[in-house]
């Protein structure tokens, strides 16, 4: 294989490639799709100042990343359902019931009583939930808006998902790195499955990567669609993914395949690491995983001999009982393999010098330490809250220019299940004031029941939303929000990366739907704080971001595809990692000082009850939808007109269950219905359980939720003690005991093309 070539973003702006002709009356824009988070290039095609087609990018760099979801999006946002006006409640909390009111009114009521929650319980009792999806950006403005005010209670579907990643990389090296796929020489999935129609980008450049030579490890109890494809599969039990990083530790460390001199110069508790590792030898790790120990060897010497290798992102570690410790594990097989910022290897970005990061617009030092310190969860799980990241804002300022650095906006969250506990009152002090904006929370998080009691306990609620979902029929107010085709935007890859992007508005939004920027700024506007939010208008707020460029963002939306600096390597041996002693700490001197055990470590199951046999993971996502989204596109419910669990023959017939037909999944938490399907793929007693399900034509209002009640994962999700990872807070979603058992057919519901209208009283 031919040695790796440096990592160049230059090759974008040198692709040769020339724009299709346009056709008669048709208008083209170069615009970054957000029907799921990973903002691919795309180009869109309007007339009579509507999109009419989306399609890939003209650039050969980018021309296959296009999917589904982003094809059909032009038509799921002109469905007749899109909340196109102001909504406020009428009559009880859920009623189904809404009056249509201006922006003017909505905002000067939230605002005021938004203030009086303030005045009565405090800045913490106010608390927002975001999506990087759907509404793609809050712009930083959210945290501006909330830090100024003295709230420290934001959360996010990122504390599952790549944001508490971000942060746990921290805690070894400073900063969260990408792997450079075009020049790497092995990828490791860690049941990660990106497929044609499920993050693209990464589904083309691993494929591109195999055809040029580079080996794939896949880890995943499924015979997934990666792991037919790779050259080494191990089909682990799930949730053990700790303890199989531990058996590749053990071999690399044994037999000295390690990177010597980086470890020696570079890193600190390799030699208490080993005493760790010496813990699982391969017997005890193929116990705890259920693979071949000598498969676990070849994995091990793959990974550590045929690199520079890369471990890409996967939400699988994000949502486990041994989360930080699996996180840990990933960050040191990069390090003492010496991968590290090298080409082929995973690269540590930083900011871009001449764009003001997110980072910076939240503003987050204006929020006084005693705010901080009652974040929501930050007592008992700091990691990813202000408590656990204030060790690093010395050694980011010193190493990237940023004393605060929100790494995929995860870096400063509070704990999802300790502000669903505080919203209804079963926290050490109450939350009165929620808002979400571009985000489901009712399904996005765990223990749906905790999360509905908080959300009836509330003085108020706004949402700022596309469509009626479950958790926007609980709001006092639902604000309708733009989509990425009617607004312009700057993505910095949520603070990962130092190549930033731009997106070209394709057409204006219909109706009164607002960007999340004019929500800030109205929201400021009427809390009394007009200096927090000065931009007139987002482009303004734009040319402030981007002047550093010596350019103005219109400028740079018509000119430029990708703004990024001359790539460099190796940047540690100038400035050294952020971390508190400048190296990569393999025993987290930071883990060490807030309580918790300082090396990486794999929690063993707990006793596994009779009455709940088997073990389900849920997260999964079809691919015509996206989290909890898409589920009102005709085209998208005919691929998947049901939520469907999956079984293997051997388990179903077991339960005396037989494909297609309506079961229930339960456990001590709760029970959801679906279809069982059938799939020789699944390994003996798992259970696949999709995530976010409900049907927009059901009925909606507080009882129905529009089948949310009857689909929805959440309602599974377990947050108590044995199924939380200990120094984050966040649930274990991969391996919860459950049982099926069998239902009476599902009876028929309304056709998606006929849903059920809002009730709008005049």
């Amino acid at each position: 294989m031919p040695a790796p070539v440096p990592f160049d973003p230059q090759r974008i702006v040198d692709a040769q490639y020339s724009e299709r002709p346009a056709r008669e009356g048709v208008t083209t824009k170069r615009v970054l799709c957000a029907s799921c988070d990973i903002a691919c290039s795309v180009v869109t095609e309007s007339k009579n100042g509507r999109v009419i087609r989306v399609r890939s990018s003209d650039n050969p760099i980018f021309r296959d990343h296009i999917c589904m979801k982003g094809i059909v999006a032009p038509k799921g946002f002109a469905n007749p359902t899109r909340i196109l006006h102001p909504l406020k409640r009428v009559g009880e909390r859920g009623s189904g019931k809404w009056e249509q009111v201006t922006w003017d009114e909505a905002m000067t009521d939230i605002g005021e009583r938004l203030n009086a929650v303030v005045d009565q319980y405090g800045p913490e009792a106010w608390a927002v939930s975001t999506s990087q999806w759907n509404t793609s950006t809050d712009h930083g403005l959210g945290r501006r808006l909330m830090n100024h005010v003295g709230s420290p209670n934001w959360i996010s579907g990122v504390a599952l998902c790549a944001g508490n990643t971000a942060a746990v990389n921290r805690f070894s090296y400073g900063w969260f790195p990408f792997g450079d796929f075009n020049n790497t020489r092995c990828i490791v999935l860690m049941g990660h499955n990106p497929r044609r129609h499920s993050w693209t980008p990464i589904y083309n450049y691993i494929r591109t990567a195999q055809q040029r030579g580079a080996k794939l490890i896949v880890m995943d109890p499924r015979r997934s669609s990666s792991a037919e494809r790779a050259d080494i599969w191990l089909p682990l039990k799930v949730g053990s993914d700790a303890a199989m990083m531990f058996g590749w530790l053990k071999v690399i460390i044994d037999e000295g395949l390690y990177d010597k001199e980086f470890v020696s110069k570079w890193t600190i508790g390799f030699e208490e690491l080993r005493q760790r590792v010496n813990e699982y030898p391969l017997d005890r790790v193929a116990e705890l995983t259920g693979c071949d120990p000598n498969m676990i060897a070849e994995a091990a010497r793959t990974y550590a001999t045929h690199g520079p290798a890369i471990i890409p992102w996967t939400p699988i570690t994000d949502m486990q009982r041994n989360s930080t410790s699996a996180i840990r594990l990933q960050t040191i097989l990069r390090a003492i393999c010496g991968y590290l910022d090298v080409p082929g290897g995973e690269l540590l970005q930083g900011f871009n010098p001449d764009i003001i990061p997110e980072s910076e617009i939240e503003m987050h030092h204006v929020l006084p330490e005693e705010q901080k310190l009652k974040q929501l969860g930050s007592k008992d799980h700091p990691v990813f809250t202000y408590r656990g990241q204030a060790p690093f804002c010395e050694p980011s300022r010193r190493v990237y220019g940023q004393e605060y650095a929100n790494l995929v906006t995860g870096c400063y969250m509070a704990t999802p299940s300790e502000t669903f506990k505080a919203m209804a009152g079963e926290g050490s002090y109450p939350v009165k004031a929620f808002m979400f904006l571009g985000n489901n929370p009712l399904l996005s998080y765990a223990n749906m029941p905790m999360i509905l009691k908080g959300m009836m306990n509330q003085d108020l609620i706004v949402a700022h939303e596309q469509f009626m979902t479950p958790s926007a029929q609980l709001a006092d107010y639902v604000l309708p929000a733009d989509s990425w085709l009617e607004r312009p935007w700057l993505h910095d890859m949520f603070g990962w990366m130092s190549t930033i992007r731009f997106s070209e508005k394709s057409m204006d939004p219909p109706g009164e739907c607002r960007s999340t920027f004019e929500f800030w700024k109205r929201l400021a506007n009427a809390m009394g704080r007009p200096e927090v939010v000065p931009w007139d208008t987002l482009d303004d707020f734009y040319d402030y971001r981007v002047a550093g460029t010596g350019m103005s963002f219109d400028q740079l939306v018509k000119t430029t595809e990708v703004h990024f600096t001359k790539p460099e390597f190796k940047k540690y041996e100038k400035q050294g990692f952020a971390t508190p002693s400048g190296k990569v700490e393999l025993k987290s001197s930071v883990l060490k000082d807030l309580g918790f055990d300082p090396l990486p470590y794999f929690r063993e199951d707990p006793p596994q009850d009779e009455n709940y046999p088997l073990m389900m993971f849920t997260g999964v996502r079809e691919d015509g939808f996206f989290q909890t989204g898409h589920r009102h596109i005709p085209e998208m419910r005919a691929r998947h007109p049901e939520p469907e669990i999956y079984l293997n023959e051997k388990t179903a017939q077991a339960a005396g269950l037989s494909d297609g037909q309506w079961v229930a999944v339960e456990n001590t938490l709760g029970r959801i219905k679906a279809k069982l399907a059938i799939k020789d793929a699944m390994p003996d007693d798992l259970v696949r359980v999709p995530h976010g399900w409900w049907k927009p034509e059901m009925p909606k209002g507080h009882g129905q939720l529009s089948g949310a009640h009857d689909y929805a994962d959440s309602q599974l999700c377990r947050d108590d003690d044995d199924y939380l990872d200990l120094e984050q807070g966040i649930p274990h979603l991969k391996g919860i005991p459950c049982r099926v058992v069998s239902l009476v057919a599902e009876p028929a519901t309304a056709d998606i093309e006929d849903e059920i209208a809002l009730e709008v009283v005049e």
